[in-house]
């Protein structure tokens, strides 16, 4: 009988089991066949974390910002080399591409990369008071152990980015990542280690989340909650990190108006919005989600959209033809279901798509509806799954009007050539990222965040490790 697969978990500088000795099932999407066992943390295991963290904080801050720098600069460059592997731990537990998987590493190591150099540039102020016989200073320094909740849709790059901005400003940092997918997490934190980071900076558990989130956020020794995922339990974590005083960063859910007019080239469009849609299946937070077409091209639109869709071939992700996986859990196929058949129930128009493939696996196709309800659930909430509504329109501000009617505002896209209409739009869409006439991938030197309901703070460019910090204003008195 073959030995079954741990994942364990990271504490107090060594990987272990967990005291109480809970596990859970991690499945291959792509199979439905169980691939390992994962290690769960008790009250005991969060306990020796908190200890262990605030360990970490102390041995990360007695060394200077330049090694640090080094440390993460040299853990980048091992996260490269490994790309490969850590790409089949990914596929094999979240079932995306191989393609998707080596891309989403590389990704990881440009956000470890840059924190490594935000570190080497935080700098204190020092200027003259309007006494003249004194000067005031501004200093900035690490705000303490970090509390990290990052999700599954991107189970390294998502991580990268909590670590980058957190390690790059000195913290120390418990993270917990999503239950689903352990093995490619696990295989970034090796990286930092055999980097040379020290063993208790970070600390990495998995549990029950809501038990997890609810001790960490109320214990003393967590100074800052960053969190990643929807945007109901965004809420639930920022409002429950309220009542403590602390500060959080919340990476929260879109629902991305496309916007498409005549003066462009569909063949061009519709190859960068399959693409761009239905990129690790569609669950991407900034993925384009309700298409809103010019009347005069939405047929024309439709035809090449779907006709491009349908030729996309799915199936495992570790096989090198398929261009799109299997959804991550039974959950989103449940999702899937309701989404389009609300949808239907409301008037909508099934062109593509619309139910489970036969096979193993959390397999849904491209499914396209037209004529949706502004009511129904696929244009209210965020889909996450690669489910497609157009609609038309044919005037700028009642495009903006449906643009906006939601709560989320996490990014947009406009597809136009006529400069004018790109600024009148770009200047009205309630959002954090405008794409025009392309869908931008958020790099490590561009901050992203979103407006409303989408999120507090942002995450990378230069202001990457501003919320990791907290600054101290000293007036100092030359003689008295």
């Amino acid at each position: 009988m073959a030995k079954t697969t741990m994942f364990k978990m990271f504490i107090a500088g060594e990987w272990v089991e967990g005291g109480g000795g809970q596990t859970q099932d991690i499945i291959n999407p792509a199979t439905e066949k169980t691939i390992g066992q994962l290690c769960m943390a008790n009250g005991a295991d969060l306990e020796r974390a908190l200890v262990s963290a605030e360990q970490g904080l102390k041995d990360w801050g007695r060394i200077s910002p330049w090694t640090r720098g080094t440390i993460m600069k040299d853990a980048a460059g091992l996260i490269r080399s490994r790309s490969k592997d850590i790409a089949m731990l990914m596929t094999r537990e979240h079932g995306k591409t191989l393609l998707e998987a080596d891309v989403e590493i590389t990704r990881a190591a440009d956000f470890i990369e840059w924190g490594g150099e935000e570190a080497r540039r935080i700098s204190s102020r020092m200027f003259a008071a309007r006494d003249a016989d004194a000067r005031v200073m501004i200093e900035y320094v690490p705000v303490g152990v970090v509390a990290a909740f990052a999700p599954w849709n991107y189970p390294v790059l998502q991580p990268s980015k909590k670590l980058a901005a957190s390690l790059g400003a000195g913290c120390s940092c418990i993270l917990k990542p999503a239950e689903e997918t352990p093995a490619s997490t696990n295989a970034l934190l090796q990286c930092l280690l055999d980097a040379g980071l020290p063993p208790h900076v970070i600390n990495l558990v998995y549990g029950e989340p809501a038990a997890i989130s609810s001790c960490l956020i109320r214990d003393e020794r967590i100074a800052k909650i960053t969190f990643t995922g929807s945007v109901p339990v965004g809420k639930l974590l920022a409002s429950e990190a309220g009542k403590y005083m602390k500060s959080s960063t919340m990476e929260l859910g879109g629902h991305s108006p496309v916007i498409v007019y005549p003066d462009v080239d569909l063949e061009h469009v519709t190859d960068i919005l399959v693409a761009r849609k239905f990129a690790n299946s569609a669950q991407v937070c900034v993925s384009p989600n309700r298409f809103f077409i010019h009347d005069d091209i939405i047929d024309s639109f439709t035809e090449r959209f779907c006709t491009k869709a349908s030729a996309l071939i799915i199936g495992e992700g570790t096989e090198p033809e398929v261009n799109m996986g299997p959804l991550a859990n039974q959950r989103r196929l449940e999702a899937m279901e309701l989404l389009v058949a609300d949808a239907v129930k409301r008037g909508a128009e099934l062109v593509l798509g619309g139910a489970r493939l036969n096979r193993p696996g959390y397999f849904y196709p491209p499914t396209v509806l037209r004529n949706v309800s502004p009511q129904s659930d696929l244009m209210t909430i965020e889909p996450f799954g690669p489910v497609v509504p157009i609609n038309g329109f044919n005037d700028d501000d009642e495009v903006l009007k449906q643009a906006n009617s939601t709560d989320y505002g996490l990014a947009g896209y406009i597809f136009t050539n006529d400069e004018r209409r790109q600024a009148y739009l770009a200047d009205r869409l309630q959002v954090g990222t405008i794409g025009i006439n392309d869908i931008p991938t958020h790099t490590a030197d561009i901050p992203l965040g979103g407006w409303k309901d989408s999120g507090i703070g942002i995450e990378g460019g230069i202001e990457m490790t501003q919320a990791y910090l907290k600054s101290q204003f000293r007036y100092v008195k030359h003689q008295i």
